[in-house]
């Protein structure tokens, strides 16, 4: 079953809140820049004025505070993280981000939210840490309303065996050296990525798994197919 499952988990929550102090700069470097590049392409036109928004796995709330940029704060968001330091330090971070934006605390595969409630959810680097991903799919889809938009940048990992290996490769070694350069021994924890890319199902999987709960699934590869964008509508 795709996900890190209830015994890696812990130990992938654990590493995130050690590289809390690190991680927007790290996550800058390894990306070879393209991290908040990825995130703009992924909401282009795909959210409206008014709409309501969950950033799932939102830590410190980059993918929002783009949308809201976007659209000039009219959006109705809530942040929804297991790591409560990141959710409130996020906040805090963004002074344009209004005090009264509602932070929620828990776990993909189960939501604390009625059906039929959001226009988009949005997963900025955070679906690959999901438990069970099926289960997490099937709930963003429960809670959207119907034409609601899963917006997804992530990891992605390639059908073809020699672009697999040469992700692989740079995540196993070169990602490590590009961390540590940026902060040192801190940035030493972001070589957990290679542990969630082992449990992330091939790009043609993924997009299978989400085209049997969606209607309609866009799915662009970049980076020789180890970074996706990914729009889902219900």
């Amino acid at each position: 079953m795709s996900g890190l499952g209830k015994t890696y988990w812990p130990e992938i929550i654990s590493t995130l809140r050690s590289i809390i102090p690190v991680y927007n700069k790290v996550n800058r470097v390894i990306s070879l820049g393209k991290d908040t590049d990825y995130r703009k392409m992924c909401l282009n036109k795909q959210i409206k004025f008014g709409d309501r928004i969950l950033d799932a796995g939102s830590g410190f709330g980059n993918m929002s505070k783009l949308a809201r940029n976007e659209m000039h704060g009219n959006l109705e968001i809530i942040l929804y993280d297991p790591i409560i330091e990141m959710l409130r330090i996020g906040r805090s971070l963004n002074d344009k981000f209004d005090s009264d934006i509602e932070l929620s605390s828990g776990i993909f595969e189960y939501l604390p939210f009625k059906n039929n409630i959001f226009d988009v959810v949005l997963c900025g680097y955070s679906l690959r840490d999901a438990i069970y991903l099926k289960g997490a799919i099937i709930e963003f889809h429960r809670i959207l309303k119907p034409n609601g938009r899963l917006l997804i940048v992530d990891l992605g990992k390639p059908d073809q065996a020699i672009l697999d290996a040469l992700v692989s490769v740079y995540l196993r070694y070169v990602l490590g050296f590009l961390a540590f350069a940026a902060a040192g021994s801190k940035g030493l924890g972001f070589r957990a990525l290679y542990g969630t890319y082992k449990r992330w199902p091939k790009n043609s999987e993924l997009k299978g798994m989400l085209e049997r709960e969606f209607s309609e699934v866009q799915f662009r590869k970049y980076m020789l197919g180890g970074a996706v964008i990914i729009a889902a509508t219900k």
